[in-house]
């Protein structure tokens, strides 16, 4: 389980912005995950426990959102959720696609008080 390790990084990231910043708390932790990333949402809520133990962001809450893995139709050019529709442009019902989001993993936003 990779995301252990990806949540002390961003642990250390986070905490490096409230040193910076001079913050006394952080109300949430933002994660955006593609649904296409080797990052699994559900692991990170698990990890972050041991990952904030004992820093004072203990008490934050970590939020994710999942980014839909989109296709580009390389017969029409529609872009669709490419799980939702099956891998299968609603279009003109196309199994040839490109992938043009999902992929993605960021930290969107830490919110401080």
């Amino acid at each position: 389980m990779h995301e252990l390790g990806i949540m002390y990084h961003i642990v250390e990231q986070v905490l490096r912005v409230v040193k910076t910043n001079e913050l006394t708390e952080v109300e949430a932790i933002v994660l955006q995950v593609g649904e296409l990333s080797s990052v699994v949402p559900r692991y990170l809520h698990a990890c972050f426990p041991a990952s904030v133990d004992g820093t004072m962001l203990e008490n934050t809450k970590l939020e994710i959102e999942v980014l839909k893995a989109n296709g580009i139709c390389q017969d029409c050019g529609k872009v669709y959720p490419i799980f939702e529709h099956g891998k299968v442009c609603p279009a003109c019902q196309s199994e040839e696609f490109e992938v043009i989001s999902g992929r993605e993993f960021y930290l969107k936003e830490i919110r401080a008080c």
